[in-house]
């Protein structure tokens, strides 16, 4: 009934439509649960270690593999029905395994889509390999020799400029590898230990993020030498950043998540979208000035500053990073990236995996972050830090978690080698008819 009231306020014009679709899509996750009409039948034999939905349609499900498969669903439509229609069987458009001539020899650690249309896929493995595939013929197009195993891919959503793929491997070095040259840009320096965790910034295609074993998180602008930030989780500050700070720095980022091996980070940040007048939209941070010979003044990185080069955002490995749209102690952290200060939310103590890197996924409006938590996820509130829902259904622990924003559907993958859905408890059309129902007059046919 409370959907009902809101429909008709949004048709008597008493409720904005953005509003009304915040609330609507807001409650429906707020009533995810396992899905009883909506079935992925998982043709993989093995842990399931990556998850993405494509960022163009919202329809092609990418899944990834421990035994070395990759795999695409459709998300929206079924290949089969069951229980006279009431569920959906979807099943692979297609798999590449072991038996494909081009495929990895070991477990795919990482699976995304090229941003700008499902023509294209990219795939990290344990066997030192980044491929590049073409989904129609499902052929490798581009292929990149790393020099370990390849934790985690990513491209950025935004890059008009340029088709790098950041890689996240057991090296101290984080790769950038250049889709359409097929060679590496150039490489990343300042973590003592291996990356398991890299992510792009959703409002600036020259920001990366990465996170390492050595439990540093860094923030790099790839035009330039050196990370500019380095989170230290020492810094602290309480709840959410003050309207107007005495503040030098103007970097312009949005919101961002982490988790660690034993250990899961939680960040999130809301700064001004104005671009520079140069139009790059990214701003420069500025530390320090050292004086030098005559009146030349240097200006250096944060991240080159010795104090702050060595300072971690966790004691255990970071293995995994996420960015939302607005902004090993088992610890779930919220971090303002601007100031680069621990918010000191105080999120409930998790259980982790520590031997592998996890995804974590956010809700549409950024109020919830999905954390896997052995066989278990948990929906956390952000500014809270409470726990929302426990999701239960995997028979093993949960490696990856996916928010479809489009229907409101949560996809998790685990070393069960399964694909749930958990999706609204009760959908809108549901209430819509009993509202109707109920605003009927008793003697009304």
């Amino acid at each position: 009934m409370h959907t009902w009231k809101q429909i008709r306020d949004r048709e008597f014009g008493n409720l904005r439509p953005h509003r009304f679709s915040n609330r609507i899509k807001s409650r429906r996750v707020s009533d995810l649960e396992l899905s009883n009409h909506k079935d992925f039948l998982s043709p993989h034999k093995g842990a399931l270690n990556s998850l993405q939905v494509d960022l163009t349609e919202g329809r092609y499900l990418l899944s990834a593999a421990a035994d070395a498969s990759v795999a695409v669903f459709d998300v929206q439509r079924p290949t089969e029905y069951e229980a006279g229609g009431l569920i959906s069987k979807h099943r692979c458009l297609f798999l590449v395994d072991k038996q494909h001539q081009l495929a990895h020899k070991y477990a795919v650690s990482s699976a995304v889509w090229y941003p700008v249309d499902t023509g294209l896929f990219i795939t990290g493995s344990f066997d030192h390999h980044i491929n590049v595939w073409d989904t129609n013929t499902t052929q490798v197009v581009v292929n990149f020799k790393m020099p370990g195993k390849v934790y985690r891919t990513a491209m950025s959503p935004l890059a008009t400029s340029h088709m790098l793929v950041a890689a996240a491997t057991e090296d101290v070095q984080v790769r950038l590898c250049d889709v359409a040259s097929g060679a590496f840009a150039h490489t990343l320096s300042g973590h003592r230990d291996g990356v398991m965790s890299v992510e792009w910034s959703t409002s600036s295609e020259w920001v990366l993020m990465t996170g390492g074993c050595d439990g540093a998180i860094r923030f790099w602008d790839i035009r330039r030498a050196g990370c500019f930030l380095v989170l230290d989780q020492s810094r602290t500050q309480l709840g959410r950043r003050p309207s107007v700070l005495k503040r030098s720095i103007t970097h312009k980022e949005s919101s961002f998540k982490s988790s660690s091996a034993g250990q899961t980070t939680s960040a999130k940040v809301r700064v001004s979208q104005k671009k520079l007048p140069n139009g790059n939209g990214s701003r420069q941070v500025v530390i320090g000035r050292v004086p030098s010979k005559g009146s030349i003044k240097q200006r250096l990185h944060p991240g080159m500053l010795s104090t702050q080069d060595r300072a971690t955002a966790h004691y255990g490995a970071v293995t995994g990073l996420k960015v939302t749209d607005d902004g090993s102690d088992s610890r779930l952290r919220l971090w303002d990236i601007e100031s680069g200060c621990d918010t000191l939310v105080n999120f409930e103590t998790v259980r982790l995996q520590t031997n592998k890197p996890i995804q974590l996924a956010t809700s549409q409006d950024s109020t919830r972050v999905f954390v896997p938590c052995m066989r278990t996820v948990k929906a956390f509130d952000m500014w809270s830090g409470s726990t929302s829902a426990t999701f239960r259904g995997h028979y093993e622990c949960v490696n990856s978690c996916w928010f479809n924003e489009q229907d409101q559907e949560l996809y998790t993958g685990g070393n069960d080698r399964q694909i749930l859905v958990w999706s609204p408890a009760r959908l809108i059309s549901d209430e819509m008819e009993e509202g109707i129902a109920e605003d009927q007059d008793s003697w009304s046919n």
